[in-house]
């Protein structure tokens, strides 16, 4: 199976944008999505390119690009809402009905969302961190305050420090990774999403605007989640701690956690064979 960059690589016109993503195991029937996570430089493939041939084993899975982080076609709204429209838009585009999905922080809370709103078209849903609230830690947290400083006012030294908040083991982090994320991040559309989350002023904005609002917050809404669903946590994550766990364990009807030790907010990185096991078999079950 040849799961490279260029071999994989797929584009869709839909009625509002091009969407990028990757594809493979074709020969399967049942479809799993892969969704992103947010921060510098990220997208789809640097998520998930070293799981994407564990999965294609057992399922035609994509990699899904969200608008406004560097690959796929931008559009305008705030960036966790213009993913979750994609993935809607995506389905209906290549005719997917129904589909596991794997969300990855923000992915998480984009494939939460869609149950919540589309139970329909979400089978299983795996996440990994970033969904719930914060009950006993701090908010926001050591990894999302280093977002925040970076997001305001970009530089390499920034970046090491919100990438070694990202892992438990910092030999992750590599020269490799510093200078791949260092060149994405200064795309002009991924830096005006990153802003739109995580810049100071958009983030006082979004908490005052939660204060006020007369809607609930999504994590309040996590009893209508219909579908199986399991939460994958690092221990050690210093992004989305994992006391965040304890509400969507409970709320969520059908869902059970699996924290994995000496692992930050990565999992799928940086506990990947231990994290690939524990999805195929909740998957295949």
């Amino acid at each position: 199976m040849d799961v490279t960059y260029e071999a994989t690589k797929r584009e869709i016109s839909t009625d509002q944008a091009v969407i990028r993503y990757h594809e493979a195991g074709e020969q399967h029937d049942d479809v799993l999505l892969l969704l992103h996570g947010s921060g510098p430089g990220v997208n789809g493939w640097r998520n998930y390119r070293g799981n994407l041939e564990h999965f294609a084993q057992t399922h035609h899975t994509y990699i899904v690009e969200f608008p406004g982080f560097g690959v796929s076609d931008a559009v305008e709204g705030h960036p966790v809402l213009t993913a979750g429209a994609s993935v809607i838009r995506f389905m209906d585009a290549l005719d997917i009905p129904s589909a596991a999905m794997v969300g990855n922080s923000m992915g998480g809370v984009v494939g939460i969302n869609l149950a919540i709103k589309y139970p329909e078209r979400v089978e299983k849903l795996v996440t990994i961190g970033g969904v719930g609230p914060n009950l006993f830690s701090s908010s926001p947290s050591e990894g999302i305050r280093l977002l925040q400083e970076f997001t305001d006012a970009p530089d390499r030294d920034k970046l090491l420090r919100w990438l070694n908040s990202m892992v438990y083991d910092r030999k992750i982090v590599t020269e490799e990774l510093i200078e791949e994320r260092w060149e994405a991040a200064n795309d002009p559309a991924a830096q005006k999403t990153a802003a739109m989350m995580y810049g100071s002023k958009a983030f006082a904005m979004m908490q005052q605007y939660q204060a006020n609002a007369d809607t609930p917050p999504y994590w309040a809404m996590m009893h209508k989640v219909k579908c199986p669903t399991l939460l994958t946590w690092g221990r050690d994550d210093r992004v989305s701690p994992p006391d965040m766990s304890l509400a969507p364990m409970r709320l969520i009807p059908n869902a059970e956690l699996h924290i994995f030790p000496n692992c930050g907010h990565w999992v799928m990185i940086e506990a990947k064979e231990a994290f690939e096991a524990t999805v195929r078999a909740f998957l295949t079950r």
